[in-house]
């Protein structure tokens, strides 16, 4: 339904620019899976890659079997990040949303309020800082 459920952004200023940047993204991933068809459904990889560059920031998508996106906003001047490493993050960020899942006190389309995650998510982006 294309509601933000964790939004993580350093610096915390920016937040609403990358809220915007993001939320402009679901089209461009809506569109990459219409173009994808049913060959997506036969796909093992669910990463769709670089949705577009801006001037500042690269903007990456991904989306689960059952049509959770996952958007990631980096620096553009961060040559240093290759298509792998962002994919291998993609993976990691949908290992712990899997296991958020499984919480049998997690309802499903809450704001994801997990330690586990949060721990997870900060340990990418010092990685990539």
């Amino acid at each position: 339904q294309n509601y933000p459920l964790y939004i993580r952004s350093v610096p915390t200023e920016n937040e609403l620019k990358f809220h915007y940047t993001v939320h402009t993204s679901l089209d461009v991933v809506d569109e990459k899976i219409s173009a994808m068809g049913k060959a997506m459904v036969d796909q093992r990889d669910l990463y769709l890659g670089l949705l577009y560059p801006t001037e500042d920031y690269k903007v990456y998508g991904y989306v689960t079997n059952s049509k959770v996106k996952f958007v990631m906003v980096v620096d553009s001047s961060n040559t240093a990040l290759r298509d792998n490493e962002i994919r291998s993050m993609f993976r990691k960020l949908h290992n712990s949303y899997t296991d958020i899942m499984c919480n049998p006190f997690y309802n499903p389309g809450d704001r994801i309020h997990s330690r586990a995650f949060d721990n997870m998510v900060t340990s990418m982006m010092m990685q990539v800082c």
